[in-house]
């Protein structure tokens, strides 16, 4: 869908499509896997009713924050990128976009996401802060690190925390379980993801889990996946939450079971395939979660 709308705007101007690329916005995936848990945690805030005005602030600035995290993140590996078979194209690599354009772009789109905030409240504006700190810090942890996807799963769960003060005005302790829930599920995709570069990161220097885990990978992932349901399970029950929200989780299940299965071999494009495949995971928990809601 965003493909489909953005490629006649990008023919406007001869550059647009490299700032469409450097933004991400042909590569939803991450969109849709930053939107669903902050989609969760608002429904669930918001007792299956969240304000109108408060849906627009969060959709719109997953997608403005998310454009600003693949910004920061391509500055941090503008010279790691080129010799990443999957990665060398990107256009700050190649040098279609300068790093003064990249930083200017960056400005602009925390800008925006910040604009949005100041609609809500000031606990909400606060925590924004951390938002933006914990997502620029996350790209330059692969040199220090083998856990940076620990980083991406509190950068991606932060608006997790955001939409219960925004609906609530407060953070009650519950929302730790699906900020928990979350931070776990990000660790287990995104080391599939870097499964798929994992012998190209092992010739730059780069790290990840997917290193650190070793042979044991698909086994951690699993159970990363595993806890990731527990806490969710438990957070529904905190939240007094019904059938529809389980049988999401249910469904989310089924779809960690093909994941590791599909993977059995470790070939990274069938790895790439499982990180993907974690939207419908987030899709069902949140199409449960609504359902839940709506059918009382």
């Amino acid at each position: 869908m965003f493909v489909t709308l953005i490629k006649p705007l990008a023919r406007l101007h001869p550059r647009a499509w490299d700032f469409v690329q450097l933004v991400r916005l042909d590569r939803p995936i991450g969109i849709y896997l930053l939107l669903w848990p902050t989609l969760w945690s608002l429904w669930i805030a918001a007792d299956g009713v969240p304000e109108l005005k408060n849906l627009l602030i969060f959709v719109l600035g997953v997608i403005l924050m998310r454009a600003a995290g693949c910004v920061i993140n391509d500055f941090a590996d503008r010279n790691f990128d080129g010799h990443v078979a999957r990665t060398k194209a990107r256009p700050l690599a190649t040098g279609k976009i300068s790093v003064r354009e990249a930083w200017i772009t960056f400005a602009v789109l925390v800008a925006l996401s910040f604009g949005l905030v100041l609609l809500t409240n000031a606990t909400t504006v606060w925590l924004s802060f951390g938002a933006v700190a914990v997502a620029s810090l996350y790209p330059f942890m692969k040199r220090y690190t083998y856990y940076p996807q620990v980083v991406l799963g509190a950068a991606y769960s932060w608006g997790i925390l955001m939409a219960f003060t925004a609906e609530r005005g407060e953070l009650p302790a519950s929302a730790w379980l699906l900020f928990l829930a979350n931070v776990l599920w990000t660790v287990a995709y995104d080391s599939y993801y870097a499964m798929t570069d994992r012998e190209d990161d092992l010739k730059i220097g780069i790290k990840s889990t997917a290193i650190l885990f070793g042979d044991a990978d698909r086994l951690i992932i699993g159970s990363l996946q595993g806890l990731t349901l527990l806490l969710l399970a438990l957070a529904g029950n905190r939240f007094e939450l019904g059938l529809c929200f389980y049988l999401g989780l249910a469904v989310a299940a089924a779809c960690f079971v093909w994941e590791a299965w599909s993977t059995r071999d470790r070939d990274p494009q069938a790895c790439f395939r499982a990180f993907l495949h974690n939207h419908w995971a987030g899709l069902a928990i949140f199409l449960g979660t609504v359902a839940d809601y709506a059918l009382r």
